[in-house]
């Protein structure tokens, strides 16, 4: 069988990809793990007021240097399943969310979704990218990720959508399209930034040509981390927006 089952069964490719790094000790305060930090292109890991290290996801490239010069505090984590409902809750290290503040958004998003059932339209939307993110959006088409089994599928017209799925930096020039499309669309919406360059930038960041994501232009309701995110990553956040994920997998920290 080449069309994966996930998420109602395990997938070993997905569960087994290296989609992420984890922090494995906050507190370290050594040579090396400061040479980490400052080889981050990005500046995605930085000390809190605490002290202890954070590691932006959303800002993460996964150019792998952090566990390579300091093994033992950063750790390639397995698993696709990356997406969450905040900002601040992609940044490893960052004290979490009170649980009635979660509670609060998880209630409010699912109200949204309710009147979605076993047919849910995407409009994708690049509002300025090197490609990448827009091939493993295009390969959940394909006979491998097959969205459509779950319901999921793409569509032209912004008319016909119930998603929003972004990728790309937030570049000036495509600032107008993209509330176009938001606007153009019937409510509720929903809206995914897929991949570090529609959550931070990326490698570039802000800058007289772009927004440095698209946090600043529009209401983001899940945020999928990843250079690129992978297609199973962007699957987690669909599903994470409709509330359809089994128990099990539920996001991890």
């Amino acid at each position: 069988m080449i069309t994966t089952r996930w998420p109602q069964r395990p997938d070993e490719y997905g569960d087994g990809f290296a989609g992420t790094i984890d922090i494995t000790s906050a507190e370290a305060d050594d040579r090396d793990t400061d040479r980490a930090i400052d080889a981050c292109p990005t500046e995605a890991i930085y000390r809190g007021d605490d002290g202890r290290l954070r590691l932006d996801r959303g800002r993460c490239i996964l150019c792998g240097r952090c566990p390579l010069i300091a093994p033992h505090t950063f750790a390639w984590r397995e698993g696709s399943d990356v997406a969450d409902l905040t900002r601040r809750s992609i940044v490893v290290g960052e004290p979490a969310e009170t649980e009635d503040a979660l509670r609060a958004v998880r209630a409010e998003l699912a109200a949204r979704v309710r009147r979605l059932r076993q047919s849910v339209h995407l409009r994708h939307v690049d509002t300025g990218s090197d490609g990448s993110d827009e091939w493993e959006v295009q390969a959940l088409t394909n006979p491998v990720y097959d969205l459509h089994r779950l319901g999921l599928f793409f569509t032209a017209s912004p008319r016909h959508a119930d998603i929003l799925l972004v990728t790309g930096l937030g570049a000036h020039g495509m600032t107008d399209a993209l509330l176009t499309t938001l606007e153009a669309m019937p409510t509720p919406t929903v809206v995914i930034a897929t991949g570090v360059d529609a959550i931070s930038g990326g490698i570039v960041g802000s800058g007289y040509a772009t927004s440095g994501g698209i946090g600043g232009l529009l209401d983001v309701d899940v945020w999928v981390p990843g250079s690129p995110a992978s297609p199973f990553a962007i699957l987690h956040g669909i599903l994470l927006a409709l509330d359809r994920l089994p128990a099990r997998k539920e996001t991890r920290r």
